[in-house]
C-alpha cells in the first residue's frame, strides 16, 4: 500500500490580507450590518434568506457552542438553543463586533476571543460540541484550499462527534445574479471579500480532507456546510 504524501502547509497570509477582510466592521457599519445584510442582499443579492441560515443554527447548534466570524450576534440571538442557558463562546478578529454580539447576547454571559481565525486559535482542544462560521470564509485571503486550515482549526476544537456548521459565498460553482456578480466584483476590488477563486468543489474536497461525514447545500450565490 503506498503510503500517503505528507500533507503541504498553504502559506499564511500576510496580516494585512487578513485585517482587510474584517475592517470594514466599523461601530457605525455594525449599526446597519442587520438591515442592509440581512433585509437586502440576503434575500435580494444573495437569494438566500435570514431564515434559511437561523434553520441550520436551529438544527446544528449545541448548548457548547463557539461562534466564529460573529458580526453583530444577530443569527445567534434567533436560533434555539437546544438548552436555556447555553456555554457560548463568540470569537472574532475584529473588537467592535465581539463588543456588539457580545452585547447583543448579554443574556447568555458569553466569553470572547479575539483571534485570527488563520492562525491557531488558542482556545482549548475538544472545547465545544458545535462550531458556527456564517459568512466568513468568503472574507478571508487565498483560495478555500488555502483558507482550508480553518478547519482543521475546527476539528482540534470540537469535541469528539462535534458539528462545524456555517455558510459561505463561493465565486464560482453557484448562479450569480446581476447584482451578485456586480457585489462581489466590487467587495474583491475593495478587499472586503476575496472569494473570486474560491469554488465550489473547493470548499466540497477542504471539508473532506478534515472530516468523514460533510454535506453542502447550495442556496442561491450561498453554500451552507456541514461537517462532523
Amino acid at each position: 500500500m503506498p503510503v500517503p504524501a505528507e500533507p503541504v502547509e498553504p502559506p499564511v497570509p500576510s496580516v494585512a490580507s487578513v485585517h482587510a477582510g474584517q475592517a470594514l466592521y466599523t461601530r457605525s457599519f455594525l449599526r446597519a450590518y442587520d438591515t442592509l445584510v440581512y433585509r437586502v442582499n440576503s434575500p435580494l443579492t444573495w437569494r438566500c434568506p435570514k431564515g434559511r441560515l437561523v434553520a441550520l443554527y436551529d438544527r446544528h447548534v449545541s448548548g457548547r457552542h463557539l461562534d466564529i466570524g460573529v458580526a453583530t450576534g444577530v443569527l445567534l440571538d434567533e436560533c434555539r438553543f437546544p438548552v436555556p442557558v447555553p456555554d457560548l463562546t463568540l470569537m472574532d478578529l475584529n473588537p467592535h463586533s465581539l463588543a456588539a454580539a457580545s452585547h447583543r447576547l448579554r443574556r447568555y454571559a458569553p466569553r470572547v476571543h479575539q483571534a485570527d481565525v488563520l492562525r491557531p486559535w488558542g482556545v482549548p482542544g475538544g472545547l465545544v460540541d458545535s462550531i458556527g462560521m456564517f459568512h466568513l470564509l468568503h472574507c478571508l485571503p487565498g483560495t478555500l484550499r488555502d483558507k482550508g486550515v480553518v478547519f482543521e482549526h475546527a476539528r482540534q476544537a470540537l469535541r469528539p462527534g462535534g458539528t462545524l456548521f456555517g455558510a459561505t459565498i463561493p465565486g464560482t460553482g453557484v448562479r450569480h445574479n446581476r447584482s451578485a456578480r456586480w457585489q462581489l466584483a466590487l467587495a474583491n476590488r475593495r478587499g472586503i471579500m476575496s472569494n473570486r477563486r474560491d469554488r465550489l468543489e473547493d470548499l466540497d474536497a477542504a471539508l473532506a480532507e478534515v472530516f468523514t461525514d460533510h454535506e453542502i447545500t447550495v442556496v442561491g450565490s450561498v453554500a451552507l456546510f456541514r461537517a462532523r
